[in-house]
């Protein structure tokens, strides 16, 4: 697909948390793109405008880094993230996190990939 922006901030590990966060986004329309949040309250978002969608959590004094992720639309099909993944490692890049996913019988995919250096992979990558 393309290189974007991703947000990252931490959120309480509570409940209602990244629901907060959530309606937020929504009521600011910002679109989420993908999302990943772990145990620690580690949250990364990718949004259709992260400049609106940063200054927003910002507003609410979180603190929102921002880096630019390489995101991959796929064939939702055996394979098709290996075959991406190998031609970033070819050219010598290493990923430091993914999440993404697909629904269910569906015929594509999106994945995030984080990575030191985004341009070189998206290249590598084809998107």
């Amino acid at each position: 697909m393309a290189i974007r922006t991703e947000l990252s901030l931490r959120i309480q590990n509570s409940p209602g948390a990244l629901g907060g966060v959530c309606r937020l986004m929504s009521a600011e329309h910002v679109g989420i793109i993908a999302i990943s949040l772990e145990a620690t309250g580690q949250l990364r978002l990718v949004v259709d405008n992260h400049v609106h969608g940063a200054a927003v959590l910002r507003e609410r004094h979180h603190s929102v880094t921002e880096r630019s992720v390489v995101v991959l639309a796929l064939s939702n099909a055996p394979g098709s993230l290996a075959a991406a993944l190998k031609l970033v490692a070819d050219v010598g890049i290493n990923i430091d996190y993914v999440y993404g996913g697909a629904a269910d019988g569906g015929s594509s995919a999106s994945v995030v990939l984080g990575v030191d250096d985004a341009m070189r992979a998206s290249a590598a990558a084809g998107v």
